[in-house]
């Protein structure tokens, strides 16, 4: 894993802290590991934090059963708060571990016109190897699709 591919890029990226993974769970160790990761494979430099973040950052609002609900705009409202905190990242992504808060923080964007990209982090970590195929860039923005091709 490298982010040599995003030296001359300059992406900027931002990550949620997944509420099963970290702050019910494993806590701030896990969520400084997710760091780790994430900085590997984008570059220290093309990384911005969330506030607040890790065990004290905000539910996403897509878990428990909340995306299946059919409850889809009280859904959208409890998700603003996580909404305006990406959005004040000026990040073009939020990377997401947990398939539930792919989906919301995607959907969050999409139905607000928020202009940042939802991207899974497994997509990035095969991106940064050089193996992510070019039917696995569902979710890539413009300026990743033909990245690694």
């Amino acid at each position: 894993m490298n982010s040599d591919w995003n030296k001359e890029l300059g992406i900027k990226f931002t990550v949620q802290d997944p509420c099963q993974l970290v702050r019910k769970s494993f806590g701030d160790p896990m969520a400084d590991d997710l760091r780790y990761v994430v900085k590997k494979v984008v570059g220290d430099d093309n990384f911005v934090d969330m506030y607040p973040n890790k065990s004290n950052n905000f539910c996403c609002g897509g878990g428990g059963g909340f995306l299946q609900s059919g409850y889809a705009e009280e859904r959208r409202a409890y998700g603003r708060i996580k909404l305006n905190q990406i959005r004040a990242t000026e990040a073009d992504y939020c990377i997401t571990p947990c398939h539930n808060c792919h989906a919301q923080i995607h959907d969050l964007s999409e139905h607000n016109e928020a202009g940042y990209h939802t991207v899974h982090l497994w997509t990035l970590i095969a991106l940064s190897l050089g193996i992510l195929g070019p039917e696995e860039r569902v979710y890539l923005g413009p300026d990743l699709a033909e990245v690694g091709l």
